[in-house]
């Protein structure tokens, strides 16, 4: 009987120290990719520097799937700056151009935005009654792009059980080039 499992088990016949390597190195790509990630957070001054267009709304400055680098520096925003915003409530970060600036006597100001591909400006997606933008909506200002970067993004969000084939495709390599 022993001597089935061990057939079937695959990590029977592996040595303890080499998947005892394997997962000492997947964790030191999690922790590379993290530290990249916080590295880019504080050089771009952004809580989210690089976000993929997920919808049409701002054809033809930017398609869908098109990666963009934030950057959240000082100084005023201006009419026609792409910026990345969010709602209250909602998860997902939404790239428009700005529209409209109202400033106001506390020297604060509020923005009103609008997809460069849509009729009308963006007050029927902001939070019931709200009406503008402040500064704390925005997570950044938009500086670069990669086209069609962001369409693993789409692709693994839109179709979530390939995430498991890959994992599973992965698994197989790993565990077909052992020594």
């Amino acid at each position: 009987m022993n001597d089935i499992i061990s057939k079937i088990n695959p990590f029977n016949s592996i040595p303890k120290h080499q998947i005892a390597q394997q997962i000492v190195n997947f964790g030191l790509i999690v922790a590379t990719a993290l530290m990249i990630w916080k590295g880019l957070m504080i050089f771009s001054g952004s809580e989210s520097p690089i976000v993929v267009v997920l919808s049409g709304s701002m054809i033809p400055a930017f398609y869908r799937g098109d990666l963009l680098y934030l950057n959240m520096e000082d100084g005023p925003f201006r009419v026609g700056e792409i910026v990345v915003f969010k709602i209250e409530g909602k998860e997902i970060p939404i790239v428009h151009r700005i529209l409209q600036i109202h400033e106001k006597e506390d020297g604060l100001y509020d923005i009103r935005t609008k997809g460069d591909n849509n009729n009308v400006d963006d007050v029927g997606l902001y939070s019931p009654g709200q009406r503008w933008l402040s500064r704390d909506h925005i997570i950044g200002r938009a500086k670069g792009f990669l086209p069609s970067v962001g369409m693993v993004t789409i692709v693994m969000h839109d179709y979530p059980q390939l995430k498991f084939f890959l994992v599973f495709v992965l698994a197989v390599f790993v565990l077909s080039t052992r020594e």
